[in-house]
Formats: structure tokens, C-alpha cells, sequence
């Protein structure tokens, strides 16, 4: 709304538009972003907590993955939705600190409000905070340690500093062990660097048995069963045929007739397509194969002469499955059964069909170099299933991290301190304003010590301290031990985390905070009003 010289008021929004601006727009978009990163403030770390999320349905999720509790709690708030998707950017690139990044976010946006009220201007800010983001990322990249991408016993460190937060942290010796091997089966070497799929690990699960009978698979898991009981359920040596074609009599598209005038033709025409499905069948044989996997479906007179050669086939197999089978077996998927020679075959020690809890499972295993491999994750129940996939999708992005890019720093919030202390020195060389930025910056990064001392139950103030003198004293990897609650090398301790996943929490929330705060006008349209029910018969319908 806005008036005229003469008073008379000009609508320039729509009805039902609200807006606010300058100071109060700022406000409000950073204390929505506040209250996000305080919601999973207390999840970071190993003495962190859980989330119980409950949707519209009534399903429960426990938690204590930062982006899938941010995914999970359905934000309304513009602002808010920002830091949402602050954490999803960080699962996406490298997969762990998605907690993390929320909480540095909602931090350097509370030292941005205290600068704000002593009349710092957000241009001021902003400028401050990219230059410290710069210095940062050069400060941890001088610290990171070099480690050789195929050293085991390092990833391995590193999948369970990961997990040590994790629902599952008591076994995660087991567990990084199976994330370590899996990405350095699928790892292939591309000039002087090592490059990792996820896409080549096939992550099943199924509730039952304990974690610790999770295993890796050098093969595929299919959740399918074999098509017909007359096959056999265990075929070993296989060679196998992978199908992208039906094992059927194709209908043809456009509408055809037939005559047929004696029951002598009707049988013929009948025997014929009979003759049809033996024919597929033959070629298969005649190729060597005696395991069949098919993308689309087969015939059960198919099925029927298949059984009789004794190959086992599976039937309506996903195509991302079929693309992993290709690379696991080192087949090639066929799309005409007439170009299937035996070179396009696929090998596997083992094809078996099992019972896994109530459904039947097929295990393709013992592949000769798969370049992709499958993970059968067992849990008590449900959630902890759940949750087990959770940690390994993040051990199995850390390791693939330190694989392509193989320097590690050591955790515990000691990179943090060491970077806070290096910008505070930077600061000094800045003029004006900008310093304060910058040193709001370096404080800011502090909250992940003080969080993990926090959520462990030791008083931030005397582990603050403690850290920042040793860090004086040159010691670099000093950190919070959150089990003794004392002030330890984090070397000692063996806990590590990738450059990659440090970086990326500092580049990404520098830019959310940045693009915050930026904003000084909301202008939000009206809501749409749902139309009115009709009344039904006799007053029913709207009024409940």
C-alpha cells in the first residue's frame, strides 16, 4: 500500500501480500535460520542425540542425520528452507557434515546479527566473510595430511570417525570394514587419480539377524526370486545371459486377424508359437548360459522349457540392476536374442536363490574383478535398518572422498580451532570494518568444539580455553575428546576426517549465510483461499 500526495491510498500488491523490509526482514530471516541449526545442534557428535520424526502418516524415523532430519520436518520459512538446502548440497557432494554445515551456518549468521545492531553494514559483512572463507580453505589445505588412497588401515580410520556418531557406532569396526572394501573394488584409476561410483554399490536391506551380519557381497543381490520351482536354486560356475528382450510372443501393435478354419490349423498355430519359445530357449543352451537374468518378461511355457535344461532364470530385473550386473559379471546386456554369442556371457562363481527373512533373495557372487558390488545390510528391526544405511551411505561418500582426493584432517574440532586462530592473526591485517567480519567468522567456527563439548556434558568455557592455549602452543591437532572429556591429540586417537568434507562445510555455509543476509525485503504473495465445499444433501459437506 502507498499513498498519493492527496492521501489516496494505491494498492501496489496483491491483496493479501504481507511484506516486510530493512531491519526486520533481516531479523526474521535469521533467527528462522537460527532455529534450524539449533534443532540439530544437539545431533553433532559422538555423545550427540537422536531424533524421532513422525510424518503425516504416522511412520517414524530416529535420526540423528542432519539432512534427512532437516528432510524430514517438511520447513515452511523461506529462510529456512535455505539451510534445508544448504544440508542436501553437502550430502550430495561429499556425503558427511551435513550436521555440521547447518550449525556453522546458523552461527556465523548470529555473529552477523551482532555486527548488524552495532550498525556494521551487511555489504561490509558479506565482504568480510568471503575473505575469511578464502583464507580458511587455504589454512586447511597447509594442515591436511597426505595419505596413499589404497591404504586401508586410513580409510578405514576415516569410515569410523564417520560412524562413531552414528546409531550403529558399536559396530562400526564391521562396518567401515565393508564400506572400505566396496569402494575400493569399484575404484578405477583415471590417469594419476582414483575415481569411485556410488552408483556401482548396490545397498539391499532386510530387517532381521543383527548388524553385525551386514556383509559385502563381490557380486549382485537381486530381490527377486528364481521364475519357476522346477529350476534349480543353486547354479554354480554360471555363466550368465543378461537379457534386455522378452522371453515371449510379442503381440504386434496394429490390429491383425487370422483365419483359421480346421481345429488341424488352430493346433499347427498354436504349436507354432510353442516352437517359437523353444527356439529362444535353444539359443540360449546352445550359447552355455545356465543362468538367465531378464530385464523384461518370460513366458511360462518359456519357464517351463528353461527349467527342463535345468537354467535358472529371474525375470522383471531393474535397469540400473541389470547395469551393475553387466559390471559385477563382466557380461554384456543383450537387446536381440539373435546377436547372444558367448562372449557376451557374464561369470559368477555362485547363483544361488536364499530365504532372507520372508522373501527370497538371488545372490550372484564370486565375480572375477566386479567393478560393482552389493551390500545386504541386517538389523534387529526396521529402524535400526534404516538407520545402518544411513551410516554407511555416509562411511562408504567419506572413504569414496579420501579416495579421489586422499588428504585427511584429524577431527575433533581441532582443524576449527586451528583456523579460527590463524584468521584472528588475518584480521589484524585487514582495515576497518572488515575486521570484525572476519574475526566474527573465526568465532563462529568455534561452535563445533563447543557443540561436541556441549553435547558430551563438559563446560564449553574450560574446554574453549584449554583448546585455544594448546593451539598457542603450536599444537595443531588438538581436540575435544568427547568419552574422557579432556583436551587430546586427535592423531592419537585415530580420528580423521576427509579435506573434501571440511572444505565443503566452509564454502557452503559461508555462501548460505552470505545469501541471508543479503536480503533486506520479503515480499510474500497472499495464500490462495480454498474454495468452499457445496453443501450436500440436507446441510452436509462443508461445516465439520
Amino acid at each position: 500500500m502507498a499513498a498519493t500526495s492527496g492521501g489516496i491510498p494505491v494498492l501496489i500488491l496483491k491483496e493479501g501480500s504481507t511484506r516486510s523490509r530493512g531491519r526486520e526482514a533481516q531479523h526474521n530471516n535469521i533467527m528462522a535460520a537460527r532455529i534450524i541449526a539449533e534443532t540439530v545442534r544437539t545431533s553433532l557428535g559422538p555423545k550427540g542425540m537422536d531424533k524421532m520424526l513422525v510424518d503425516s502418516l504416522g511412520d517414524v524415523t530416529i535420526t540423528n542425520d542432519g539432512k534427512t532430519i532437516l528432510d524430514e520436518i517438511e520447513v515452511e520459512h523461506p529462510a529456512a528452507k535455505m539451510m534445508v538446502e544448504v544440508a542436501k548440497t553437502q550430502d550430495k557432494e561429499v556425503g558427511d557434515g551435513t550436521t555440521s554445515v547447518v550449525v556453522v551456518a546458523g552461527e556465523l549468521l548470529t555473529k552477523a546479527e551482532e555486527l548488524l545492531n552495532k550498525n556494521v553494514h551487511p555489504t561490509v559483512i558479506i565482504d568480510g566473510y568471503r575473505k575469511a572463507a578464502d583464507k580458511a580453505l587455504e589454512i586447511l589445505e597447509k594442515i591436511a595430511i597426505p595419505v596413499d588412497p589404497m591404504d586401508k588401515e586410513f580409510l578405514k580410520k576415516v569410515a569410523m570417525t564417520s560412524m562413531a556418531s552414528k546409531l550403529v557406532s558399536e559396530n562400526r569396526e564391521h562396518l567401515a570394514e565393508i564400506a572400505v572394501n566396496a569402494i575400493l573394488h569399484v575404484a578405477q584409476k583415471v590417469g594419476d587419480q582414483y575415481k569411485a561410483d556410488l552408483d556401482d554399490i548396490l545397498v539391499q536391506k532386510k530387517p532381521g539377524e543383527s548388524i553385525t551380519d551386514t556383509v559385502l557381497i563381490k557380486g549382485m543381490i537381486l530381490d527377486k526370486e528364481v521364475v519357476h520351482p522346477g529350476m534349480p536354486k543353486r547354479v554354480e560356475n554360471a555363466r550368465i545371459a543378461l537379457l534386455d528382450c522378452p522371453l515371449e510372443i510379442e503381440k504386434t501393435e496394429f490390429d491383425a486377424k487370422i483365419n483359421i478354419e480346421t481345429p488341424e490349423q488352430m493346433e499347427a498355430f498354436l504349436r507354432e508359437e510353442e516352437n517359437m519359445l523353444r527356439g529362444m530357449v535353444e539359443k540360449i543352451a546352445r550359447v552355455g548360459a545356465n543362468v538367465v537374468i531378464c530385464q523384461k518378461g518370460i513366458d511360462d511355457m518359456a519357464q517351463h522349457f528353461l527349467a527342463r535344461k535345468g537354467i535358472l532364470a529371474v525375470r522383471r530385473v531393474k535397469k540400473s540392476d541389470m547395469e551393475k550386473l553387466a559390471k559385477a559379471t563382466g557380461g554384456r546386456v543383450v537387446t536381440n536374442l539373435e546377436d547372444l554369442t558367448e562372449r557376451d556371457l557374464g561369470y559368477a562363481k555362485l547363483v544361488e536363490e536364499r530365504k532372507i527373512g520372508d522373501d527370497k533373495m538371488v545372490f550372484i557372487e564370486g565375480c572375477k574383478n566386479p567393478r560393482a558390488v552389493a551390500i545386504l545390510i541386517r538389523g534387529g528391526t526396521e529402524r535400526t535398518v534404516d538407520e545402518a544405511e544411513r551410516s554407511l551411505h555416509d562411511a562408504l561418500c567419506v572413504v569414496r572422498d579420501v579416495v579421489q582426493e586422499p588428504k585427511i584432517l584429524a577431527g575433533g574440532g581441532a582443524p576449527e580451532i586451528e583456523v579460527a586462530k590463524a584468521l584472528r592473526d588475518y584480521a589484524q591485517s585487514l582495515p576497518g570494518r572488515e575486521q570484525l567480519a572476519v574475526q566474527s567468522f573465526a568465532e563462529s567456527l568455534e561452535v563445533i568444539p563447543i557443540a561436541l563439548a556441549e553435547n558430551a556434558g563438559l563446560d564449553p568455557i574450560d574446554i574453549l580455553s584449554e583448546l585455544r592455549a594448546r593451539h598457542e602452543k603450536g599444537e595443531i591437532w588438538a581436540g575435544v575428546d568427547v568419552f574422557s572429556g579432556k583436551i587430546k591429540d586427535m592423531r592419537e586417537l585415530n580420528v580423521y576426517e576427509p579435506l573434501a568434507v571440511k572444505r565443503q562445510v566452509i564454502k557452503s555455509a559461508t555462501e548460505a549465510a552470505t545469501m541471508i543476509l543479503k536480503i533486506d525485503d520479503v515480499i510474500a504473495a497472499g495464500k490462495m483461499k480454498t474454495p468452499k465445499t457445496p453443501k450436500g444433501p440436507e446441510g452436509y459437506g462443508s461445516e465439520f
